[in-house]
């Protein structure tokens, strides 16, 4: 149902960004006879720049959500499976890491998926249910933000809304957390970005590994190719924004010399054709803790500055922190407390779930800019089962990632 034209509007809570992170939140209030509106500034279906991968985390958020939802998307069409990740190191070596190896052969689905965000936001929003007091409203770009004692309002144009809470998931750039403070750009804790869609690149592992090429001149970044339904490829690289500044590394030419001239990639794209623009991106990194609440506010996902530092995943991490906005704020509801006092245990409650694995992903990403011993642990691990094994746990185990992140385990491996 669209939401009404009108100039004002009264609702318990508002989201606004309908991406993973803001329909996540919707779906878990949803049914609950409450008045909501989800608000984008766009209208579906639109793109959002982004590497397109969805982790296990996205699955299981979603199956938590909404199982209806979590069900679709195993038959939704638009999605390819994905079964592991492939790291190639700066020497070249590659190694393939799978996802779950040990459960994997038991899963109905894939672990993991790859679909373009301009399908994928669209299924959300399409979960999203009809019903009385849910108010959809695109096109809504918010402009302003205000708040006191009372209420939070968001004004776009002439139309004003407001509730008794807002969560903020208006991505990289969002006007919520500008309003909040303490997410200024600090180029030490954000990278940029550039995303291409390729047609015909050749190469990818049988069960459609993603790939990550962790090359000399962008460390700690990297470039990737995603396979994608229909034959396509998500294509991309992506630097420090300290690193870009200090360089002056423009990431466009980067990317069309590398597939051009880079002499394991040039021979997978030499039949390949870019198809659309080359379009940039912020990924504001989780890598520093910043403030998540106050004001009646709740920031989720890219808003809240939650991307894995290592990674680059931001899709899950935004679900995962929309799921717990919505069950913060349902907290909030029932106690009428939405002080600021109150609001800080979401803040708590997105650290303690994935606070320790930004801080794990962290340590990689500091580890990755010594490519001499990148080259020689994917060497070793190519040549030891065991240790090969220890990586792929570390997917689902923060013990083994913890350890993996400390200087003193690849010391122990340099002296065997």
């Amino acid at each position: 149902m669209a939401g009404s034209s009108g100039s004002s509007a009264a609702y318990d809570f508002i989201i606004a960004g309908a991406g993973p992170g803001g329909t996540t939140a919707a779906l878990v209030l949803a049914g609950k006879g409450l008045r909501i509106a989800l608000l984008d500034k766009a209208h579906f279906p639109r793109d959002k720049v982004c590497g397109d991968a969805l982790s296990g985390k996205v699955i299981s958020v979603l199956k938590y959500a909404a199982p209806e939802a979590a069900a679709a998307l195993h038959q939704f069409p638009q999605k390819l499976g994905s079964w592991g990740i492939r790291f190639v190191a700066p020497g070249g070596e590659a190694i393939d890491i799978p996802f779950r190896s040990e459960k994997a052969a038991e899963l109905p689905h894939p672990p993991g998926y790859i679909s373009r965000r301009t399908d994928f936001d669209y299924f959300l929003w399409q979960q999203v249910p009809d019903e009385p007091g849910l108010d959809r409203y695109e096109g809504f770009a918010v402009e302003e933000v205000e708040s006191d004692a009372g209420a939070v309002r968001v004004r776009s144009g002439d139309r004003w809304l407001s509730g008794k809470l807002l969560i903020g998931a208006d991505g990289a750039h969002s006007r919520v957390a500008r309003y909040l403070g303490g997410h200024a750009l600090d180029p030490e804790h954000h990278s940029g970005g550039i995303r291409a869609y390729y047609r015909g690149v050749t190469g990818f592992h049988e069960q459609d590994f993603i790939e990550l090429h962790f090359l000399r001149d962008l460390l700690p970044g990297y470039f990737w190719v995603f396979p994608l339904p229909g034959g396509y490829a998500n294509v991309g690289l992506g630097m420090l924004t300290r690193d870009l500044s200090r360089t002056g590394t423009n990431l466009k030419k980067q990317l069309e010399t590398l597939v051009r001239e880079h002499p394991a990639l040039a021979p997978r794209f030499a039949q390949a054709e870019c198809e659309g623009p080359i379009r940039g991106f912020g990924l504001p990194l989780g890598s520093k803790r910043r403030p998540l609440s106050g004001r009646r506010i709740l920031l989720v996902g890219d808003a809240g500055s939650l991307i894995d530092p290592f990674s680059g995943e931001g899709i899950g991490n935004a679900m995962i922190s929309g799921k717990i906005a919505a069950e913060q704020a349902l907290a909030c509801l029932a106690e009428n407390d939405y002080s600021d006092a109150r609001l800080r245990t979401y803040d708590e409650a997105v650290w303690k779930k994935i606070g320790k694995e930004l801080q794990l992903s962290h340590r990689m990403q500091r580890l990755v800019n010594y490519p001499w011993l990148f080259d020689f642990v994917v060497r070793k691990a190519n040549r030891n089962e065991a240790l090969r094994t220890l990586f792929t746990m570390m997917f689902e185990n923060l013990d083994i990632r913890k350890e993996l992140s400390r200087p003193g385990f690849y010391w122990k491996l340099l002296w065997g």
